[in-house]
């Protein structure tokens, strides 16, 4: 029997370790850093690292990794040993406070948007002390940022850390005015919900697109699909249900509050998902997960799929990004209370994120850009690509009520009459969900859907953070000087509802006439990558981001030029991943079987000529002039990756290209390809199918 709570954080150089092994006074020292930002003193790091290398090593540790977060979208880490040389040929075991504070990678093999040289090499890595050091296969491991040579971030912590610091800041401004002077720092907090396929190791190890592209290329739809909802939250199959506890198990060592997971809507697909921590610590915490994830399906001879779309004709998968605002004093700042339209505090960080919202479509759709999530948005399975917000029938009356100058009566929470005495009572929320809606109002958090799988979760965060500390600083600014707070904040409120009103919206956001709609609001709708990407280096944004300190310009323009380069880099390896399986695997396969129709037929002519022969005439004329329209289709899609080497001077026509071209070519070899799959004798097809894929496990 696992006993959790000892189990729970043990490979992790938590609260309860420093407490344990650390003086007092440095103790106190680093938890004055972890908690209010203060400066970290280097007799205190190296008091911190003997510590951290001595419980390192009784977990079993030879050597430590100064873990960081690229602009790659995943982790990276380069390890050393404890051990330093003693004389006479022998070693000890040593680790300093240098060398628990600043690491030393190589910066110029990291994308950089040309912020450093081929030839430029150094960069440095910075501890994190916010985000505990754990013990894992053998290796300490620090969580740290990563900056070039000369200062530019290179990573995603640096600027998280920034936002976390920049809405911190203003945040307390606008409480201090509410009155609430015990209040000296605000935390935002994030839980998210990660969505995953399970698909047999066997199978995966036979499709080259899994395995270059993470998603399937070709692949003719299964008869059966998600179309009967049997799967949602259905039975998890003893497999799938062994690998789910040694999941929990693995995650619990690691301090990774792990609590829910069930059978996802598609085929093979399953969620899980943690409580609330804050959010640097949740980024990390996500990051690990994901590994941990890979890692484990391969124990029971799975592969577990993180991209955001693997299959076609069933939904992909998400991650939902559960924020919220709190307070050092315990208090939820997006909790609206049991009269949210008497609780003035809230209706102005509700107002200040709507304003955000609305104001930052662009930035916050950015955010979540990526060429899987290209293939998710707006497919009627996850939010479309426009942004908007839901507040649902209650707090949205709230709002229209302070629009109208009006008062507003809740409802409340009622009883549910379910018709069987011997069932309890169940209170209704004042609200529904909505499943469709990209950022969603859900209590006491808002819920951004939008983010694909494979997301690094710290890019939307480092926007949502810095939107609303902007909003929030704008409003600080205006209240601090006025003379009856109370009238002056809640005209704020109103005016600011008013102004930002066409970004709430509560109904279906799957439907076309949402999308009509939200044209006809001025919202927008960028639909690919490029599109979004192109207003990163708006003249809006660079200031936002500037003002707030959270990029430089440099630090900006570079994220601009990796996301575009990551984009053409990606479409262009799933282009030649598909002319690979075309040439080598399909039009021999099928030419094969075109060829045995043929045989068959003359076989039977041969025998008798009254054998009909018709069934093999219709496959062998409709598949050889299938085949020759897939070998055009394949002509063309190697044409235009030739010529997308014309626009490489362009970063942003590049990825157009890649686009509008490239990637539309793809789709027409596709859908040809999937066609001469559903003609193709089963014996003949060179790889697993749909239905073998999706029902293997």
């Amino acid at each position: 029997m696992v006993n959790v709570p000892e189990l729970f954080g043990s490979n992790v150089f938590n609260d309860d370790v420093m407490k344990d092994r650390l003086p007092k006074p440095v103790y106190k020292a680093l938890k004055s850093t972890i908690q209010e930002g203060a400066t970290l003193d280097p007799s205190v790091a190296n008091a911190v690292a003997h510590a951290m290398k001595e419980w390192a090593i009784e977990k079993g540790c030879t050597h430590y990794t100064h873990w960081f977060q690229p602009l790659t979208g995943i982790t990276a880490e380069k390890h050393d040993s404890f051990i330093n040389p003693d004389g006479d040929g022998k070693v000890i075991m040593t680790f300093s406070g240098k060398e628990l504070i600043k690491g030393e990678p190589d910066a110029s093999s990291f994308p950089n948007g040309g912020i450093r040289a081929t030839f430029e090499a150094r960069g440095y890595t910075a501890w994190d002390p916010t985000s505990y050091a754990f013990a894992k296969d053998g290796t300490l491991y620090i969580p740290t940022a990563f900056c070039s040579y000369t200062g530019e971030v290179l990573d995603k912590k640096t600027p998280l850390l920034r936002s976390m610091e920049r809405i911190s800041k203003e945040a307390v401004r606008i409480l201090h005015l509410f009155g609430k002077d015990d209040v000296n720092r605000v935390i935002t907090t994030v839980g998210p919900e990660q969505e995953y396929f399970l698909i047999d190791k066997a199978m995966y190890d036979k499709r080259p697109d899994l395995r270059f592209t993470g998603r399937t290329l070709f692949g003719a739809k299964a008869p059966k699909g998600q179309e009967l909802d049997d799967h949602y939250f259905g039975a998890i199959k003893p497999r799938v249900a062994a690998f789910m506890a040694e999941l929990d198990r693995e995650l619990w060592k690691f301090g990774i509050y792990a609590k829910t997971e069930h059978n996802e809507v598609a085929p093979s697909q399953h969620e899980i998902a943690p409580i609330f921590t804050t959010t640097n610590v949740a980024v990390d915490h996500n990051e690990l997960l994901m590994e941990i994830l890979k890692k484990t399906a391969e124990k029971y001879d799975l592969v577990c799929l993180l991209h955001e779309k693997p299959f076609a004709g069933v939904n992909g998968s998400g991650k939902h990004n559960n924020w919220s605002l709190s307070t050092n004093t315990g208090e939820n700042l997006l909790k609206p209370g049991k009269k949210p339209a008497e609780n003035t505090q809230f209706l102005l960080f509700l107002a200040a994120i709507v304003k955000g919202v609305d104001e930052y479509q662009d930035l916050l759709r950015i955010s979540v850009a990526s060429a899987g999530n290209d293939h998710r948005l707006g497919a009627n399975e996850a939010p479309p690509a426009i942004l908007s917000v839901f507040l649902g029938d209650d707090l949205g009356g709230v709002v229209d009520s302070i629009i109208a100058g009006e008062e507003y009566e809740g409802e409340g929470k009622k009883n549910m009459d379910l018709g069987v005495e011997v069932l309890p009572t169940v209170r209704r929320d004042t609200t529904d969900r909505n499943r469709t809606s990209p950022f969603a109002f859900t209590g006491n958090r808002f819920e951004f859907r939008s983010l694909g799988s494979a997301e690094n979760i710290a890019s939307p965060n480092i926007v949502l953070n810095t939107v609303v500390a902007e909003e929030l600083k704008q409003f600080a600014d205006k209240l601090e000087g006025a003379e009856d707070f109370d009238k002056a904040v809640k005209k704020l409120i109103a005016k600011t509802f008013r102004a930002h009103h066409r970004i709430i919206f509560n109904g279906d956001n799957y439907s076309q006439e949402w999308v009509e709609e939200a044209e006809r609001r001025g919202l927008l709708n960028l639909k690919s990558v490029p599109d979004a990407v192109a207003h990163y280096i708006d003249e809006k944004n660079i200031r936002l981001f500037t003002e707030n300190e959270v990029f430089t310009k440099e630090e900006l323009m570079a994220r601009y030029e990796v996301d575009l380069e990551n984009y053409a880099k990606l479409i262009n390896i799933e282009a030649l991943t598909m002319i690979d399986m075309a040439k080598k695997d399909i039009i021999p396969a099928v030419t094969s079987y075109v060829r045995d129709l043929t045989e068959t037929a003359l076989a039977k002519k041969s025998l008798s000529a009254d054998i009909p022969v018709s069934l093999e005439a219709k496959l062998v004329s409709s598949l050889s002039q299938k085949l020759v329209c897939f070998d055009e289709k394949v002509d063309e899609l190697e044409n235009d990756l030739i010529k997308a080497g014309e626009y490489s001077d362009d970063i942003q026509a590049y990825a157009d290209f890649y686009c509008d071209s490239v990637f539309a070519d793809m789709q027409a070899l596709r859908a040809i390809g999937d066609e001469i799959e559903t003609e193709t004798g089963a014996s003949y097809w060179p790889y697993p199918t749909y239905g073998e894929l999706l029902f293997g496990v």
